[in-house]
């Protein structure tokens, strides 16, 4: 299995709300997201700053998406 890619805050966003996620809130550098179904996700939003895969691959897991959706999403 390859590594997963590294992005930034942006387009992990675009990926939440292109799934249905509306950000409920904002506190501080932090955005939480949440769907109608109930998932929800925190995104840490530091401007010029890339995520960590950790981090990514949590969010992925909060949402119940796999590294593969998010891919053919990204391509």
């Amino acid at each position: 299995m390859s590594k997963f890619p590294i992005i930034t805050a942006r387009e992990i966003i675009a990926f939440l709300k292109h799934l249905g996620f509306v950000e409920m809130r904002k506190k501080g550098s932090h955005k939480f997201f949440k769907h109608p179904d109930g998932r929800t996700a925190t995104v840490p939003d530091h401007r010029g700053e890339d995520l960590g895969r950790g981090i990514t691959r949590k969010i992925l897991n909060d949402i119940e998406a796999s590294k593969e959706d998010f891919m053919k999403w990204h391509l």
